[in-house]
């Protein structure tokens, strides 16, 4: 199980945080406008959702990327490919389904933005947490 605390962590730590700046600070007006969000957000829920997704994102990469014989970046990037496509899934597409809201195509188009960024980052640092945990030296890129 310690294998995993630092993969959880490549993911829990970057999403929480650019979460919070993206959805909280940076796009705050553009989320009001969207009226989708109570007043009152409940960060601890959040949060929680938050590690059980990377508990489950760890044990895929451990289990479908960890041992290609690509580089680390590769495998990243290939995770972050797969992981994207399934976040935007329940986290966009489905939230767009069934909640109400002023624009689904604006709730769309930025919410694909956040899962695309989000995977950027979270994709090569979970591939370099693996390394760092079986105490490969990754090659730069």
């Amino acid at each position: 199980m310690k294998r995993y605390v630092l993969p959880v962590l490549a993911y829990l730590v970057p999403t929480f945080a650019l979460g919070f700046v993206w959805h909280l600070i940076l796009f705050e007006g553009y989320y009001k406008a969207l009226q989708i969000y109570r007043e009152d957000i409940i960060v601890p829920f959040g949060l929680v959702s938050m590690l059980i997704q990377a508990v489950i994102f760890a044990y895929i990469f451990d289990r479908a990327f960890a041992g290609s014989g690509d580089g680390w970046l590769a495998r990243g990037l290939r995770y972050a490919a797969l992981g994207a496509a399934l976040s935007w899934s329940f986290t966009t597409i489905a939230v767009a389904a069934k909640n109400v809201m002023t624009s689904v195509p604006d709730y769309l188009v930025i919410e694909t933005a956040f899962t695309v960024v989000q995977w950027l980052i979270v994709g090569p640092l979970t591939a370099l947490a693996f390394e760092t945990v079986r105490g490969t030296r990754p090659a730069l890129p």
